[in-house]
């Protein structure tokens, strides 16, 4: 429970991320900001990133026994508790951080997330987005399928179940422990979030092949989970302002990226000379097929899942139409007013 004295309630936060990680893990002290500027300094969050208080896999379970009163993570990182839970993230070939958005807040997808993380004692929010990943870092050109036989390449999750479908080998590296594989020769290729985080860790320099798009992650969604206990004994207006406390850091994190990535984006081509190059169309198509197959499996692995999953694919295939004659051909046509 939060330690209440002279009328501050203060809360401890564990976290997936480690301390001062550019962008994830400064969400969490985005959040932590906003809920003390909202409240006057009558909630304070104590954040500890990964490994200070528990391990970045342990926040969810500290969290749900009351170790820990709120976590700040990713939802698919406890598929291990459920399969649904990486609807509220992302998948493969899945929705845009405005979609996700959109199916969280008005379509049904809170609802579905509320009934599934109190399975667990968390009551859980967004409360950040990368936007659209990129594709990844490769040692050598990807031209066609074949290029994906026997490659090895770090892509956790469903993602590496769709490279293993493609013949590669998925595999399962910290954020850390990249560069060091890819320099060694343990991997040929890694994908790790877009250009500001990518360009931090230095991937050009032994994977000089940057691809996209990033069909396994297109607008990865972060989250907030809170031990429902405290919930339930928050008053309305506290629960009001942790609710909006997490809606300005989900806006925020977004606009942040999107800068950023573009900022990262033109050094790696100015500076580096990397220039992205992009997937063609018939890998796109197969790692399309291969995605839905993947996921279509993942969302019929249980009855709650499929619940989730039925509603996820609905509000995606609906958006989807509206997405492409907006987005999508704004972006054409500015592109062809600019030539």
């Amino acid at each position: 429970m939060p330690n209440i004295s002279k009328g501050v309630k203060r809360f401890r936060m564990v976290t997936t991320w480690p301390k001062d990680f550019p962008g994830l893990g400064q969400m969490p002290n985005r959040f932590a900001k906003a809920l003390k500027d909202m409240t006057s300094g009558l909630m304070e969050v104590k954040v500890y990133s990964a490994g200070e208080l528990v391990g970045a896999m342990e926040s969810f379970d500290a969290t749900a026994s009351g170790a820990a009163d709120m976590y700040h993570g990713a939802e698919y990182y406890w598929q291990g508790k459920s399969k649904g839970f990486s609807f509220f993230t992302s998948v493969p070939m899945g929705m845009t951080a405005a979609e996700i958005m959109g199916w969280i807040d008005h379509g049904g997808g809170q609802k579905l997330w509320d009934n599934l993380s109190a399975n667990f004692n968390i009551k859980p929010f967004q409360a950040g987005n990368t936007g659209h990943q990129t594709g990844g870092w490769f040692k050598k050109k990807i031209n066609t399928l074949d290029d994906f036989k026997g490659l090895k390449m770090r892509m956790p999750g469903l993602g590496g179940e769709v490279i293993r479908r493609l013949g590669g080998a998925a595999v399962q590296l910290s954020g850390g422990e990249i560069y060091q594989a890819l320099q060694s020769g343990s991997i040929d290729a890694t994908e790790w979030v877009g250009p500001w985080n990518d360009y931090a860790f230095g991937f050009y320099r032994e994977a000089p092949y940057y691809y996209a798009p990033g069909f396994h992650e297109p607008g990865a969604s972060l989250a907030v989970g809170i031990n429902l206990d405290i919930w339930n004994n928050l008053s309305n207006s506290e629960q009001s302002i942790i609710k909006y406390a997490c809606k300005s850091a989900n806006d925020t994190s977004l606009g942040e990226y999107t800068h950023e990535n573009a900022k990262a984006l033109e050094i790696l081509k100015i500076n580096h000379g990397i220039y992205p190059r992009y997937f063609t169309d018939e890998i796109m198509k197969e790692i399309g097929k291969i995605s839905n197959d993947v996921v279509f499996e993942l969302g019929n692995s249980d009855s709650q899942t499929a619940t989730i999953y039925e509603s996820y694919i609905k509000a995606r295939n609906s958006y989807n139409k509206w997405t492409e004659m907006s987005d999508g051909l704004y972006i054409n046509a500015r592109k062809i007013s600019a030539e």
